[in-house]
């Protein structure tokens, strides 16, 4: 028990770490995330690139807090899977511009895989105060 209750209080803030880098870029340099946003999605793909680094910052903000970690993490997978048409969008669209850009597409694909176990691991191992 000792040994995951340290996972824990690790996983958990990384995961936040993780979730506010990527949204604060989706803020500094929007431009590299227009083009992942699907053409079929309605409205401007900057409004969506937006919008979906205010939810990653939500989910770390939320991971960040003890009381609030399980909710945070349920919100992260909810993300990690809403955001995937985005990383298909890129496989489709970069498989035209070389192997190398076309191997980085798709190879990025399964790596949601990970991201989604990450923060379902976190929702089931909630942190506990130390006896």
């Amino acid at each position: 028990m000792v040994g995951r209750r340290r996972v824990s209080r690790f996983v958990g803030p990384a995961l936040a770490g993780l979730l506010v880098a990527t949204g604060v870029t989706h803020f500094a340099a929007p431009q590299l995330y227009d083009p992942l946003i699907p053409k079929w999605l309605p409205g401007s793909a900057r409004a969506w690139v937006l919008g979906s680094g205010a939810v990653e910052l939500a989910c770390a903000a939320a991971l960040a807090n003890r009381r609030t970690r399980r909710i945070g993490a349920t919100m992260a997978v909810v993300l990690f899977v809403a955001v995937f048409p985005g990383n298909i969008q890129m496989a489709v669209d970069w498989s035209h511009d070389g192997w190398a850009k076309a191997t980085i597409a798709f190879a990025r694909l399964p790596l949601q895989v990970p991201l989604v176990v990450w923060a379902l691991w976190v929702r089931h191992h909630p942190v506990t105060r130390p006896h």
